[in-house]
């Protein structure tokens, strides 16, 4: 393994990123630190890319179609092995060259496999002292692995794992976290944000770095200040400290190792959508962070929303670059948002390259208690990567005139007029949708031209809140443990699977769900959680089985209405947010398509060095339109980038279950070809023994395809 050859090159004085192998690797998430997703082999270029064809298809095996199963994982290669995780976050390491499994190993060995609930986007490694190491998260635990074994590290934290809620006030203890992003590795430390819940059961997104050797808490960064801390005044409630959660960095994080400073995306303070009990600014959430990597202190910081009311979630890690501006070389950060912008800062001092105007926003919120910022922050440059608005001409045109009038009389009854329009009761257009503008993916950085790649998603969705406490209908009134199951899922679960149960393009529908599971098997999903579904283990035992005779419509289980009496018990923070969201609905066609015009998927190419948009394309396409003749419209996509030296860009990410090269420099169409099932996942380009391979986890499980267990990789014939 590479970690012998790396001793031998420490001690002779070789730098560590040198490979005396022979090989070329991809060794963290994103292919470097810097998050750039840029390889320099050339081997595959634009003259012959067209000749790839499947070197490799490895099946993890645990497809579980029924749950949506997905695979987000950019692998890792080293030394000729690489490192994958499968849907059930099983780890494996496989022959780079032939796909050949090494090992594998199971968190959940002897427990119910659907605790394996959130997705994975990666791994991370580490070597130093002839020994090298996995880390990876399932659950809410931090495991270390031996590289070339699989095996335990059994003198990591407890018997080879590490708990992420470690140094959590005692209030949060038992809420939902996990981390869906890999850990940054930095000497010694592997540095981690955390996916937590988005209602008033939040625990607070608190950066951490834990020792890789040992397993301990090293460092804690408060994205929610405490008092004596920076940003601690931007809360108007001086406790707010000790009930509101979430301003996590679930997205994944860029490193200058040589500066020593690690950047931080973090998203939206927790309940989304209503901050009438988290007024103010609400720092550290939806900023951009500049931490020392050694100690955790802030160097700078960014806010790119103030006061979220739209889950403007920064989405990806930012990513590092050194671009021309004003005749000078500059190290910079550029992070793309959900909103279509791109943000470009001094690396060193924060300073932005191009001006930010802070714009007035409506303070038009019928939410009581609600207060709206006043304005929020739009940079000059480079001009949005999308349309932000959408108005009665852009209604999608490919449906009939009937439908594209119902559609339009639909979009005239939602508030729109601005897209930072606050949420209400009546319905407020969001768009760009709550995936985006760029998301998890993350961007491609080409250092040869400064051109920075980013795909994003063009798709409206609807922005409906609901009041939590409406009107008792006397004339029809559930018994008393149902009703109160009707309580407890329009705090829990209503922003996901909406009112009517009919669920959203994130979440499935419960209606019937007693035809497809038993009381005991909805039961165990709500303790444990599965793919976008966080656990509500923290909820009492009451309560839970109160929802589930509420979805079942029928007294399955004896509950004592005593012991749900009080609803401050809940959450342990707060009561019950009044105001939350209706669920995750898109704004669609009666067939499903986006109901604006296309594209509703572009792939963009920003010249960082201007400013200005170097070229766009529609990315992907839906088979449906393409057999009706129509040009291809884009799709929703989920993964990123990876430019190459070579000239080529590669991508996969839509739901047509492509991967596709594109011309770097033009955006031209190179090559595509179908994979098993969609791969909604980065790719990783890497060199074993002379030859350039491509490879993609291909999990499906988003937007209606099927899931899938495959990781397929490319190369050019022999």
């Amino acid at each position: 393994m590479r970690y012998f050859l790396v001793a031998c090159c420490m001690a002779m004085g070789w730098g560590c990123g040198t490979d005396h192998s022979g090989n070329t690797d991809w060794s963290v998430r994103g292919g470097d630190k810097a998050q750039q997703r840029y390889s320099e082999l050339t081997q595959i270029d634009t003259s012959n890319v067209d000749d790839l064809e499947v070197a490799w298809t490895y099946r993890t095996g645990d497809i579980e179609k029924d749950a949506s199963t997905q695979i987000q994982t950019n692998p890792l290669v080293i030394d000729g092995m690489l490192f994958g995780v499968s849907p059930k976050l099983n780890v494996f390491a496989l022959d780079a060259a032939s796909g050949e499994e090494k090992w594998r190993f199971d968190p959940f060995t002897g427990a119910d496999s659907s605790r394996s609930s959130h997705r994975n986007r990666g791994l991370s490694y580490w070597e130093g002292g002839g020994e090298a190491r996995i880390l990876f998260t399932a659950g809410s635990y931090l495991y270390a692995l031996d590289a070339r074994t699989g095996e335990l590290i059994e003198e990591f934290g407890e018997q080879g794992r590490a708990s992420l809620k470690e140094g959590l006030s005692e209030q949060f203890r038992d809420y939902y976290v996990v981390a869906t992003s890999p850990g940054t590795i930095y000497g010694n430390l592997i540095i981690i944000g955390s996916l937590v819940s988005e209602g008033t059961d939040s625990a607070p997104g608190d950066i951490k770095a834990y020792n890789v050797k040992t397993g301990a808490l090293e460092w804690t960064f408060h994205t929610i200040p405490r008092p004596g801390e920076y940003g601690y005044d931007t809360w108007d409630d001086p406790e707010a400290w000790k009930k509101i959660g979430g301003a996590n960095s679930w997205a994944g994080m860029a490193l200058d190792e040589d500066r020593g400073v690690i950047y931080i995306p973090t998203g939206s303070a927790a309940p989304d959508f209503y901050g009438g009990d988290r007024k103010g600014a609400n720092l550290f959430a939806n900023s951009l962070l500049a931490l020392d990597a050694s100690t955790g202190e802030r160097i700078w910081h960014y806010q790119t929303v103030h006061h979220d009311l739209w889950d403007r979630d920064l989405p990806s890690p930012p990513t590092l670059v050194t671009v021309e501006h004003e005749g000078e070389r500059v190290d910079a950060v550029a992070q793309p948002t959900k909103t279509g912008f791109v943000f470009l800062f001094d690396r060193e001092t924060g300073e932005p390259l191009f001006d930010i105007n802070e714009i007035p926003v409506p303070d038009s919120s019928t939410l009581e208690g609600e207060e709206v910022w006043p304005t929020q922050p739009v940079p000059s440059k480079p001009e949005p990567l999308m349309r932000q608005q959408m108005s009665t001409d852009d209604i999608n045109p490919y449906v009939s005139e009937e439908e594209q009038e119902i559609l339009r009389e639909k979009l005239t009854g939602l508030r729109s007029d601005h897209f930072y329009e606050p949420p209400s009761l009546q319905g407020t257009l969001q768009f760009p949708g709550f995936d985006g503008g760029a998301e998890w993916g993350g961007s491609a950085f080409d250092p040869q031209s400064g051109l920075l790649y980013v795909n994003t998603n063009e798709v409206p969705w609807i922005l409906q809140i609901i009041d939590t406490r409406p009107e008792e209908d006397t004339a029809n009134p559930l018994p008393l443990s149902q009703a109160v199951g009707r309580d407890e899922y329009m705090s829990a679960c209503v922003a996901c699977h909406g009112t009517n149960l009919k669920g959203s393009g994130r979440s499935p529908s419960l209606i019937g769900v007693e035809d497809r599971r038993s009381p005991e098997e909805i039961l165990a999903l709500i303790n444990s959680g599965r793919g976008m579904m966080p656990s509500f283990s923290q909820l009492p035992e009451a309560r839970k089985k109160a929802i589930v005779n509420f979805l079942i419509n029928r007294e399955h289980y004896a509950v004592d209405i005593s012991s749900v009496s009080d609803k401050k018990e809940v959450t342990g923070n707060s009561e019950t947010a009044r105001y939350i969201l209706n669920g995750y609905q898109k704004f669609r066609t009666e067939a499903g398509y986006p109901a604006i015009s296309p594209p509703w998927g572009r792939l963009n190419a920003v010249d960082l060095n201007t400013g200005e948009i170097a070229w766009q394309m529609p990315l992907g396409e839906y088979p449906s339109l393409r057999e009706k003749g129509i040009p291809a419209t884009g799709t929703e996509n989920y993964g990123g980038p990876v430019a190459t030296k070579g000239g080529v860009l590669f991508i996969a990410a839509t739901l047509d279950k492509k991967i596709r090269a594109f011309n770097k420099a033009t955006g031209a169409l190179l090559w595509e070809e179908e994979l098993p099932y969609a791969g909604f996942a980065t790719p990783a380009v890497y060199e074993v023994n002379g030859k350039q391979y491509v490879v993609i986890a291909c999990g499906g499980g988003k937007l209606g395809v099927e899931s899938g267990d495959a990781y397929v990789a490319f190369s050019l014939p022999d």
